[in-house]
């Protein structure tokens, strides 16, 4: 079994961590359980420079990378990226974001070469292209046939494929002619795939969650599992490009109604509506008479061919988790994750049960008692069965997910 992330950044993309660095990157994986991770922002001339003389290939044409330094490949780099298109289709504008990799270094140098000659790839780890995404698809094919291209966090309302504010109604308008070299989608943090089964037009495809991680700590919040032969490029194309229900096996997912676009709303006004009171007021923000920024729920509503509960056949199932940190800062009453008490008792955990990803799935709840406290052993245990108490993120706010009540808190023994 690996567990893979496929969409991070580095410290060079606008609002992410400095920490970002491929060493830094390589052992948070250790301590997550993710095995094979997004360089990210390959485009971004210094970071590429970083993957050239940081890492190498785990063993020939595998299409995978190891940090130089280490010796083993239990963390394998794919060679990633998020690309922002922004361009004029039709009486609109558009605004996406792609996630592209490449099948090896070489295949990089060219497309950065090309991209370098003709737009600005130096502002940002996540550069603007004024691209239609037909285009940036014919591009990357020309150079390799094997770069994979997806659209990110589908349902974003400002930047992405079905995003209210500036997408589209189906992946064949946006992509036209090159639909059929579109084999995967990227849920996004504010929608999982039972909202993404809803669209009959997305069976085909094969569902991907990512972190899409700005910071070490969120890393591995979403992520694929897949049972591979060989821990290879090749075969992570191959089954995402077939749908391969061998080797997929099923998505880690963050609670959606935790991302920042869930429901509707206005975070200034302080108004945040499901789709039936957005409805109701007609779309217009009740403070300050303007319309609202309309969020995933919504989206999906409108676009969904099917109800809430049908399940395709040819899928796979998820498990929705809460970060270790969190739970464990919830428990001691901390509002920091950052917390050195939170950090002293995770690297405990860590060091005596194995990793995060791990303990949240599989390890006996006693066992994580015994290494922890009986509060944060139920954290872990309400996660698992989805007994928590959720507030919904909207118009860029993340949402609030709770596991326990506050009477519950205040009954519990201080851990120091």
């Amino acid at each position: 079994m690996q567990i893979a992330d496929f969409h991070i950044h580095s410290c060079f993309s606008r609002a992410c961590s400095r920490n970002l660095t491929l060493k830094h990157i390589d052992e948070t994986c250790r301590c997550k359980g993710v095995d094979i991770i997004a360089t990210g922002d390959f485009t971004y001339p210094q970071w590429f420079l970083s993957i050239k003389n940081e890492l190498e290939e785990t063993k020939n044409n595998s299409g995978l990378y190891k940090l130089k330094s280490v010796d083993n490949d239990k963390v394998k780099f794919i060679l990633s990226t998020e690309l922002a298109l922004i361009y004029k289709k039709g009486d609109k504008t558009r605004r996406i974001h792609i996630v592209v990799h490449a099948p090896n270094i070489q295949a990089v140098e060219e497309l950065n070469k090309y991209l370098d000659k003709n737009y600005n790839i130096r502002s940002d780890g996540r550069p603007i292209l004024g691209m239609p995404a037909p285009e940036l698809v014919r591009l990357c094919l020309s150079i390799h046939p094997q770069f994979l291209i997806y659209p990110a966090h589908i349902w974003t309302p400002w930047f992405a494929v079905f995003g209210s504010k500036s997408g589209f109604d189906s992946i064949e308008e946006c992509f036209e002619d090159q639909t059929n070299n579109i084999y995967a989608y990227e849920t996004g943090l504010s929608s999982d795939p039972e909202m993404n089964w809803r669209l009959s037009s997305l069976d085909s495809l094969t569902l991907l969650s990512n972190s899409d991680a700005h910071s070490l700590p969120n890393i591995g919040r979403e992520a694929n599992v897949f049972e591979l032969k060989e821990e290879t490029y090749e075969e992570i194309y191959q089954a995402i490009k077939n749908k391969d229900l061998k080797k997929i096996k099923y998505t880690i997912e963050f609670y959606p109604e935790e991302g920042m676009y869930h429901f509707d709303g206005h975070r200034v006004c302080g108004v945040s509506f499901t789709p039936q009171e957005t409805k109701r007021h007609k779309g217009i923000c009740p403070v300050c008479k303007k319309p609202l920024t309309v969020g995933v729920l919504s989206r999906v509503e409108e676009l969904a061919d099917r109800p809430f509960g049908i399940k395709p056949r040819n899928t796979y199932g998820f498990k929705k988790l809460v970060e270790l940190d969190k739970i464990i800062a919830e428990a001691l009453g901390i509002k920091s994750r950052n917390s050195q008490k939170v950090k002293n008792i995770y690297n405990n955990l860590i060091d005596n049960l194995g990793t995060e990803l791990d303990i949240l799935l599989n390890v006996p709840i006693e066992k994580i008692k015994k290494n922890s406290s009986s509060l944060i052993a139920l954290g872990v245990e309400r996660v698992r069965t989805g007994k928590l108490i959720i507030k919904p993120g909207f118009d860029g706010q993340y949402g609030e997910v709770k596991i326990f009540k506050l009477e519950e808190l205040e009954k519990q023994p201080s851990l120091f």
